[in-house]
């Protein structure tokens, strides 16, 4: 899949081909190809670490994948402006003992003019889950176009 950039300011529809092109992105669990996304000064927030520039966030990305097993993704735009969006998430993964688990969490998005992601701050929650209250079973990588969003899954 190639790096779409495309700058602020957004438009619902941009803004929402912006969210979604992101989640395909990150379902692909491609440190190297997510980074491309990201201006080279980036800085984030993710729980506890404060990754600054595209190499520290690709150090973070190959950590956390390793960590987060059968990784799967849905991204959902929550609000827009300018050059700002917000998104609501949440995934399902396994760490290495088996043990499922949902995350949750909030995004605030800034993007530079060229819609390079220059600022990404989350706030995420992880939740046990049991097998069979897994919800996202489509095959690695990107979403079905037809799976249920957050919204009509209830999430």
């Amino acid at each position: 899949m190639e790096i779409k950039t495309f700058g602020p300011p957004f438009t619902e529809n941009s803004a929402l081909l912006k969210v979604r092109l992101a989640e395909d992105l990150w379902n692909s669990r491609d440190p190297d190809r997510v980074v491309q996304a990201y201006t080279h000064d980036t800085v984030w927030r993710n729980r506890a670490e404060f990754p600054v520039g595209r190499e520290a966030v690709r150090a973070f990305l190959q950590r956390k994948w390793a960590r987060e097993l059968e990784y799967r993704l849905i991204k959902e735009l929550w609000g827009f402006r300018d050059n700002r969006l917000a998104v609501r998430f949440a995934y399902e993964w396994h760490d290495d003992s088996g043990v499922w688990y949902r995350s949750y969490g909030n995004e605030l998005w800034e993007f530079d003019g060229q819609g390079l992601m220059a600022r990404r701050l989350a706030s995420i929650n992880d939740l046990p889950i049991l097998v069979s209250d897994r919800k996202y079973h489509w095959p690695l990588g990107r979403r079905p176009d037809d799976h249920p969003s957050l919204s009509a899954l209830g999430l």
